[in-house]
């Protein structure tokens, strides 16, 4: 797992592809230019350069070996993103140093260097690079300013903020509005890892984070309250108040001013809505089913009792 850092200054967790899947990989891309080659060569011979001159004969077998060598992986390297077919079998693309897909100049530096790496030095170039590299580029990488990374990934559970109960009061009078997006990504994979990391970096980034959300939002939080919970807190409350600026929207369109929506309508004059609308003649109305008896006076429970649970408000999520 490595960090990968956007010009939007945002943290990616990107897995590298190890050197043995990008082995394989290649070794199945060199085999299809292989086959290719063998197939082209083929059919030039036998159809089309039958009695042609030695010399343009040889120019357009070498034309259409270059053709294969280097237009393969860069034409599909740029239609795909940054795939190939060995890639795409073993689940691998290439992408910038910053996270973003690769575009034609990427993908033909990639390509042209791919010549010295793999066919001409059978693959001991590419192989010392990538050992060297603490990312495991390879020399076309190093000049393109790519890096392969892996796209099949098991699924992780992401950890949804909650609200503390003894922060609510405290976060619903929160000013947010202050409160940038780069700062609650940062809080929220903090606390996502909270579980990894060491109690010492934890109590660090803790303080850290907690003193940014103190200047954005203007408020200190209750005393005792550790660094988790307020993060947490004001994370909780940021998603809420996004929710309700949604709902609006999520309810259909509003009805045009001056009118009132069918459901807050009242029925014409002379007639009952039909919840106390007398049901037709030869049924009854269902009997309205009769009150709970109270509770016996030795079942409720005495004045300041404490609560069954025992659970601390403040417990660190697991």
């Amino acid at each position: 797992m490595t960090e990968l850092v956007t010009g939007e200054a945002v943290v990616l967790d990107l897995r590298l592809a190890k050197l043995a899947s990008r082995a394989v990989a290649i070794a199945m891309d060199l085999v299809v230019q292989v086959v290719l080659l063998v197939t082209v060569e083929l059919l030039l011979g036998s159809v089309l350069l039958t009695g042609v001159d030695t010399a343009l004969a040889a120019a357009i077998a070498l034309v259409t070996s270059v053709a294969v060598v280097v237009g393969y992986p860069v034409v599909f390297e740029t239609l795909t993103r940054g795939r190939s077919l060995g890639k795409l079998a073993l689940g691998l693309r290439v992408v910038r140093e910053d996270g973003g897909p690769i575009r034609f100049r990427q993908a033909l530096v990639r390509g042209l260097l791919a010549v010295p790496e793999f066919w001409i030095t059978w693959g001991a170039l590419a192989l010392i690079c990538s050992l060297a590299s603490s990312r495991g580029k390879r020399l076309g990488d190093f000049l393109a300013g790519t890096v392969v990374v892996r796209e099949r990934m098991p699924a992780t559970a992401h950890v949804m903020p909650t609200m503390p109960p003894p922060l609510a009061d405290w976060a619903s009078r929160l000013d947010l509005s202050r409160v940038p997006d780069d700062l609650a990504l940062a809080a929220r994979q903090y606390l996502a890892r909270i579980g990894e990391l060491d109690p010492q970096v934890r109590a660090t980034m803790g303080a850290r984070l907690l003193d940014q959300i103190r200047v954005a939002t203007g408020s200190w939080p209750p005393d005792g309250a550790p660094a988790w919970a307020v993060l947490s807190g004001v994370l909780a409350e940021r998603r809420r108040r996004e929710l309700m600026r949604m709902a609006p929207q999520s309810q259909g369109p509003q009805p045009p001013w001056g009118q009132q929506p069918p459901w807050s309508q009242q029925p014409p004059w002379g007639q009952q809505p039909p919840s106390a609308q007398q049901p037709p003649w030869g049924r009854q109305a269902p009997a309205t089913p009769p009150p709970a008896p109270p509770s016996a006076p030795g079942n409720e429970p005495a004045p300041g009792a404490a609560p069954s649970s025992d659970d601390n408000p403040f417990a660190p999520p697991g």
